[in-house]
């Protein structure tokens, strides 16, 4: 018997291809590993136009290169912000999922203090009996 699944589970299996690139594409460009490749790219990039001994492809300022960063920046932030609205949507699936949760442990809070009252007011109500059949024996 398989469990029932929860609310992350049931929202990840409900992405689409585009979303999980997406999201694996947001998680990537926002890691250190992604900026240290980054850097170590670009500094070679600039250094090998800087040496070269026979041509430049890029030469200083680097026109090449900044194309390269606007291409780079007008895909990521379109994919970044796709990431960030499913993370608000998870977000907003999850706080539903934590609200549900509170009101029904609400109500069985609720159900067992009733439940403890009405075993207090059993156990009164016998002591009470009990003292009045010890004054009757008195």
């Amino acid at each position: 018997m398989e469990l029932p699944k929860n609310w992350h589970e049931q929202h990840k299996a409900s992405l689409s291809l585009g979303s999980r690139v997406a999201d694996a594409v947001a998680n990537g460009m926002g890691s250190w590993s992604f900026i240290i490749i980054q850097t170590i790219l670009v500094v070679v990039w600039m250094g090998l136009n800087l040496i070269a001994y026979v041509s430049h492809w890029d030469p200083y300022p680097f026109i090449l290169l900044n194309l390269l960063f606007s291409t780079q920046a007008a895909y990521a932030a379109p994919i970044i912000m796709m990431a960030q609205n499913r993370q608000n949507e998870r977000d907003r699936v999850q706080a539903q999922a934590d609200y549900k949760t509170n009101i029904d442990a609400k109500i069985e809070i609720e159900a067992l203090a009733i439940q403890l009252n009405s075993m207090e007011v059993d156990k009164l109500d016998k002591i009470i009996r009990m003292l009045e059949e010890m004054e009757k024996k008195a």
